[in-house]
């Protein structure tokens, strides 16, 4: 007797004897994903060409199964993260991977601030509030000064406190002008006699970023930051570009224009120059009061940084500023023949100031910073005919000492 098999039973058997040998050479695979020695949770770990994935635990571990026996490509994923590929060979049964390390993103999410505790940390390790606000937030809001950028701040409000010179100061939460710092890469370069200067004549293409601290700062800085502070951190050499130009103007023909510079100077110096141009020479009386609506101003500002590479990657750094402006403000027909006279009235001011600051690490195993600044302003103004003349020079330095112990920092300085 015969037997013929059937093309069913054929398929049957073929149909059991591969699925038997497919799901013999399939295999799992675990593994951890970590940063920095910590574990990453909601990471992506996949295999592309098989549409196999799954997220990392709060442990930072992952599984995968029915993964076919051979070579394949792996790659590992998290928002913050730089991605990672690599390629594994899958045994059957159970295969174990090492760690994972993967690295943060150098365009981090989280801003450096370095406000609140004088050295750069993530925003939200820092124990005092800092707000952050990028160049690209400046260059959304062109203005001739970052002055007059800040009333876009919310519980900022920079306030003009005479309309005819233009005088002013800024007020953070409502508290008057003296009360509010301003600084320059950490170094009070201003005062109360000239704070908004310290806000005038920066090329904002210099202009990294501006953190600004809401509320008391005197612990670190003084009775001078009892309303708050604004810190001006400027670019660093290495990371400005080589040349930036800004100029624009308005309908009422007042001119602003901004230049900045990057060069070399040997193997281990490196140099920024900035120059900001401000002019405004067309009174206007809208309002029919007789008297300029807005004052007129004739600014420039030089602003010179060196950085210098030291062995060991120590720190030293030396910026100067100078600043001229001539403004006016009065009645219409007021000239400078006019100017300390009872004939017609105007508000006119000269104003020359200089600054120089830096920072410099001591040649010794620990870190310790030696900050310094100066700064000279000399104002000669007239109101009417009543003469105010001003001379101020302030001097100001300060040690710190950053020392890590295990898991605690502690910062010491006198100044």
């Amino acid at each position: 007797m015969r037997t013929f098999c059937t093309p069913t039973f054929l398929f049957t058997a073929f149909f059991f004897f591969t699925g038997s040998v497919i799901w013999a050479q399939t295999g799992t695979l675990k593994g951890r994903v970590t940063t920095a020695g910590k574990p990453v949770d909601y990471a992506t770990v996949a295999l592309p060409l098989h549409r196999l994935g799954a997220k990392t635990d709060s442990a930072g571990t992952f599984l995968l199964e029915n993964i076919p026996a051979g070579n394949h490509r792996i790659v590992i994923s998290a928002m913050g993260y730089k991605e990672v590929s690599k390629t594994i060979l899958i045994t059957e049964g159970e295969n174990v991977l090492p760690d994972i390390a993967i690295q943060v993103l150098v365009q981090q999410l989280e801003d450096v601030v370095v406000s609140g505790t004088m050295k750069e940390v993530s925003k939200t390790s820092s124990p005092v509030p800092v707000e952050v606000y990028s160049k690209n937030f400046f260059k959304s809001n062109p203005t001739p000064s970052i002055f007059e950028s800040m009333q876009n701040i919310n519980g900022v409000r920079p306030q003009l406190n005479c309309n005819v010179c233009n005088t002013g100061d800024i007020h953070i939460n409502g508290l008057e002008g003296p009360y509010t710092m301003v600084m320059i890469d950490g170094m009070p370069i201003v005062s109360g006699l000239s704070t908004v200067y310290g806000l005038t004549g920066i090329p904002q293409s210099l202009i990294e970023r501006v953190e600004i601290v809401k509320g008391p700062a005197s612990a670190l800085y003084g009775s001078e930051a009892v309303g708050g502070l604004v810190n001006i951190i400027t670019k660093k050499p290495m990371s400005a570009p080589v040349f930036a130009a800004d100029v624009f103007s308005t309908n009422w023909l007042d001119v602003n224009a901004d230049i900045g510079l990057k060069f070399n100077a040997g193997k281990k110096a490196m140099a920024l120059f900035g120059v900001n141009y401000f002019n405004y020479q067309n009174p206007v009386d809208n309002n029919g009061d007789g008297f300029t609506d807005v004052t007129l101003q004739s600014r420039i500002s030089l602003f010179n940084m060196w950085s210098f590479d030291r062995e060991h990657g120590r720190v030293f750094s030396l910026a100067a500023r100078y600043l001229y402006e001539d403004r006016w403000g009065g009645q219409m027909n007021w000239g400078k023949q006019f100017r300390g006279g009872d004939s017609v009235y105007g508000e006119s001011i000269y104003t020359n100031r200089w600054e120089v600051f830096g920072t410099y690490q001591l040649p010794v195993k620990e870190k310790v910073l030696l900050q310094f600044s100066a700064n000279g302003h000399n104002q000669n103004s007239v109101y009417g005919n009543t003469p105010f003349l001003a001379k101020q020079t302030i001097g100001f330095g300060q040690l710190t000492w950053f020392k890590s112990l295990d898991r605690h920092e502690l910062l010491v300085g006198a100044a």
